[in-house]
């Protein structure tokens, strides 16, 4: 396949840049910075998603378009902060789609990322792709950048939209900022454990992008999360578990708001989503299991 990906060097786009070209596929990513793009081996063009529409000659034949630029979300959510998320993903898709639009042809896939914060806080609900969106600034900005994407259906594309977890990779991400302090065994349960954890490995992550990728049956939203989520309170276990060493600091709800301000809710609600569609496409999971997961992700 001919594949066009923006957001290429974030945690993801990397891990998927690699396993696309393993299995031969032509990549070429969209950047700000052309020279770090070819720092992953593959052709970069020029792209700044804030600035106009992606360039049409980048995805002209191209057999899809994967698209995970945005600005990072894990920072203290000021006001300045909640504009550059929001912009990046809502005016950045749809630029992306108009290039879509001028591009002939046009590529006939467009994978676009999002994320469970889109569901709200649920305490222990199960959330499945079929629930409504919730409230607050996360789900606001989910909503609206899963719209952007969504134009692109009525022009005949298929449009899946990968809602994703806390990703699971030592290298970078929620699990690795939380290595250090529990590697030196003041880890601990955060705001008192009870919220759930949409935990997913690395690898799953990239392996329901190359599933969507080639099964045509796959549309609409689909949860990257593992099979059964954990409590934080069960995760801050299973890590200190693989890490060997004791995990039981608890972090006080109100220290996390100190420090995140409104971005701490990501933290201290947490969603107990689960990859309902995804499995019922034919997914199957890599790593199900938390303790296999992280034993895997810490190797």
């Amino acid at each position: 396949m001919k594949i066009t990906i923006s957001g290429a060097s974030g945690l993801i786009g990397r891990r998927l840049v690699k396993r696309l070209r393993d299995r031969g596929d032509d990549v070429t990513v969209l950047t700000r910075d052309p020279a770090r793009g070819q720092s992953l081996g593959v052709p970069a063009v020029a792209w700044d998603p804030s600035a106009g529409p992606a360039p049409a000659s980048a995805l002209a034949g191209r057999d899809a378009v994967v698209h995970l630029a945005g600005e990072n979300v894990a920072q203290r959510w000021t006001d300045d902060a909640k504009q550059r998320i929001r912009r990046s993903r809502e005016l950045g898709t749809r630029n992306l789609v108009a290039g879509l639009a001028a591009a002939d042809p046009a590529p006939r896939v467009l994978l676009s990322a999002s994320a469970v914060g889109i569901y709200g806080g649920h305490g222990d609900e199960r959330v499945p792709e079929s629930t409504p969106p919730g409230h607050g600034f996360l789900a606001e900005v989910c909503v609206a950048w899963e719209r952007e994407a969504r134009a692109a259906a009525e022009r005949g594309t298929r449009v899946v939209l990968v809602r994703t977890g806390v990703v699971l990779d030592a290298e970078g991400g929620a699990l690795g900022r939380m290595l250090p302090f529990f590697k030196l065994g003041v880890g601990g349960p955060v705001a008192g454990g009870r919220q759930y954890l949409p935990w997913i490995h690395a690898d799953d992550v990239t392996g329901i992008y190359l599933t969507a990728l080639d099964d045509d049956e796959w549309d609409g939203p689909v949860n990257a999360t593992a099979p059964e989520p954990v409590t934080n309170r069960d995760f801050s276990h299973a890590l200190g578990r693989a890490l060997r060493r004791p995990a039981f600091a608890p972090v006080p709800a109100l220290a996390i708001r100190t420090l995140y301000g409104e971005m701490a809710e990501i933290v201290t609600e947490g969603q107990r989503a689960v990859p309902e569609r995804t499995q019922a496409l034919g997914y199957t999971f890599a790593h199900p299991q938390l303790d296999e997961a992280l034993r895997s992700a810490l190797r």
